[in-house]
């Protein structure tokens, strides 16, 4: 049986043998704990016919334990000079496929229709870079993939931001983008000494559970998710001061504003973070028709 990948010992080992050295513009920081990651395809509640997605191998520590628990495993690396060692590490399993590619430009759908034909289900599983986890969660979510969630790996403050509950100073847009696609909870924390090299912070693992259907029906998503960041733009303004400056030509139009807000049965001088997302919801049906065109 070869040792894992995921040890300080291996690790280092590995980083030597290639010359690695870590690029802090890729948020590069590698797990060092075969048990968080093995906790980590637990969440997952991979079988031997799930497919999963993983987004920044790294040097495959991850990688590795899902090749064990899933039927395939696709890999999205940005990094050129780990393409290598990703082939030497992984090289005992025949179920793993390492795309050179950043998924933020990738065309994520195609890749799956191609790679995951005769798979059961299918999860993104990933230690997220943390300088693009908000955008990478954020066009998985957008695209309406057929996935059944995702369990990530991320900064501890995003991961609270995101399963965020009204009233709390973490709730924000993300929260409400996230939880109207996902049931959103945070299953670990993880301590920053698990990590090579070291952040200069603690991780979360949340998982997102994906709905059969968003949390909310909308008159227009977009219109929706416009309405919500505006609201959160400047956390101690009220609603109506936020929406009349956010909203185009939001100053022109601040008394059907205000008529809006009412009709929706909210008071205009509550801030956006009182709101749960069935009012967020409501507020932008009743400004839609102001706005639409």
């Amino acid at each position: 049986m070869h040792k894992d990948i995921a040890t300080p010992v291996r690790t280092k080992a590995i980083l030597e043998k290639y010359g690695f050295s870590f690029k802090k513009s890729l948020g590069q920081n590698f797990l060092i704990d075969t048990n968080i990651l093995r906790r980590i395809v637990e969440f997952a509640g991979l079988t031997k016919e799930s497919g999963a997605i993983e987004i920044g191998p790294g040097i495959g520590a991850l990688t590795e334990q899902l090749a064990k628990y899933s039927k395939k495993v696709v890999a999205f690396e940005i990094d050129q000079r780990l393409l290598p060692i990703l082939e030497d590490t992984l090289s005992p399993y025949d179920n793993v496929k390492v795309i050179h590619s950043d998924v933020l430009k990738a065309n994520v759908a195609e890749t799956i229709k191609q790679e995951f034909q005769d798979t059961e289900d299918l999860m993104v599983v990933a230690n997220l870079p943390y300088y693009v986890t908000t955008p990478i969660i954020m066009k998985l979510l957008e695209e309406q993939l057929p996935i059944r969630g995702m369990v990530v790996m991320l900064q501890k403050e995003v991961g609270d931001r995101i399963s965020a509950k009204p009233g709390t100073k973490d709730y924000g847009s993300l929260s409400i983008a996230v939880q109207y696609y996902t049931k959103a909870e945070t299953v670990m924390i993880v301590p920053k000494t698990v990590f090579m090299p070291q952040p200069n912070v603690d991780s979360a693992v949340i998982r997102l559970t994906k709905r059969d259907k968003p949390l909310v029906s909308v008159k227009d998503e977009e219109f929706f998710f416009t309405v919500t960041r505006a609201s959160f733009a400047q956390r101690r303004k009220t609603l109506q001061n936020n929406l009349t400056s956010q909203l185009p030509n939001g100053k022109e139009k601040k008394n059907e504003i205000i008529a809006a807000i009412e009709r929706a049965g909210i008071d205009p001088q509550r801030r956006g973070e009182t709101l749960s997302i069935e009012e967020f919801a409501k507020l932008s049906d009743e400004l839609f028709d102001d706005f639409k065109n």
